[in-house]
């Protein structure tokens, strides 16, 4: 038996059980596909399939339906991604574009992906340890008070007021001189944290407030002390979901219940586990990862695949975003979808 015709009953048996949830039979394959060769050498290469685990039998002469080994094999053997099409690009593009902020763009890629997909979707907002400071603005919203705005190249944007009035040396924060400190305050803060990640950022913030004249350290303190609260905050990182009703689309796909799954998706960790360490891994070559079935190391997530795929910044990958759904799901149709949705997501944020 050839590889080459191996991976061509493969690949058929895997599209056929996905389009029709049907064990696959020998008979089924000479129908709806030319292959070429007889019944019998098509039945011997299925029993060559199911030796090698790639293939199953669900229950006694039943067709065969993929194993997660079977999955694995079909994703790694795609050659490439199909694109999608120029009007299905036009209309991720449109709708993203329309986001107002951060949360906006949340929202809109995780109801994007699950309407795309028809499977769960989970995007996990942009991670603070690997974002950098885009820009520092401090503005006098009164005499004795400032609007202090962080805004991060993730896109997320951080506000705080501070109050300057117990200062040892008051100054009216709207007058002529009080406005000129604010600038040269601003100018030094980010000609200290620009493009710097948070982490660094806030090792050299530490150390400013000391560089200045007696009477203007306190005013410092107080906007890097804001800072620093404003981060304290956002630390928990955060995921946000859509379509877990998609789920009750494929009952016959989870040999129990969905309960597990349900519960899984509850735990955020978990989640978090799925999609954070994309950020710090190397991304596959179609800039997408599969994982499949009990490859997933949560016990409830063992009927699953997730497919996932990092966002980010110029070469900075911040976080992750995917869809997780049954093992009998369109593989290629997903990863394109996803892929485009994450390349999307960095060019707004990049913008």
């Amino acid at each position: 038996m050839s590889e080459e015709r191996r991976m061509t009953v493969l690949r058929a048996i895997v599209q056929d059980y996905v389009r029709t949830s049907e064990p696959v039979g020998s008979k089924a394959l000479l129908e709806r596909h030319h292959l070429g060769v007889s019944a019998a050498t098509v039945r011997n290469d299925m029993a060559a399939l199911e030796e090698e685990g790639l293939i199953a039998a669900p229950h006694t002469s039943a067709g065969r339906v993929p194993t997660d080994a079977g999955y694995r094999l079909f994703v790694d053997r795609l050659s490439e991604i199909k694109p999608l099409s120029p009007a299905e690009r036009t209309a991720i593009s449109d709708f993203l574009a329309g986001a107002i902020d951060l949360d906006d763009v949340v929202d809109r890629t995780v109801r994007l992906l699950a309407s795309l997909t028809h499977q769960v979707a989970v995007m996990q907002y942009p991670s603070l340890t690997r974002s950098r400071v885009r820009h520092i603005e401090i503005l006098p919203v009164g005499d004795d008070k400032a609007m202090v705005v962080l805004i991060l190249t993730t896109g997320r944007v951080e506000q705080r007021i501070i109050d300057a009035h117990g200062a040892p040396h008051p100054l009216d924060l709207r007058s002529p001189s009080g406005e000129a400190l604010l600038a040269d305050l601003r100018s030094r803060f980010n000609t200290e944290t620009a493009e710097r990640t948070l982490p660094e950022a806030a090792e050299r913030l530490a150390a400013l407030p000391d560089d200045l004249p007696p009477e203007h350290r306190d005013l410092a303190r107080a906007i890097v002390q804001s800072l620093e609260d404003a981060l304290v905050e956002e630390r928990e990182e955060r995921v946000v979901m859509a379509g877990t009703a998609n789920l009750a689309r494929f009952p016959l796909d989870f040999p129990l219940t969905i309960g597990p799954v349900l519960e899984a998706l509850e735990e955020h960790v978990v989640l978090l586990k799925l999609f954070g360490t994309l950020a710090s891994e190397k991304p596959p070559a179609s800039g997408v990862a599969v994982t499949i079935g009990r490859e997933n190391n949560h016990l409830g997530l063992a009927a699953t695949s997730v497919v996932s795929a990092g966002y980010g910044t110029g070469d900075d990958m911040v976080a992750g975003l995917g869809v997780l759904g049954p093992t009998r799901m369109d593989y290629p149709t997903t990863m394109a979808c996803v892929r485009s949705v994450a390349t999307y997501v960095s060019r707004i944020l990049a913008s």
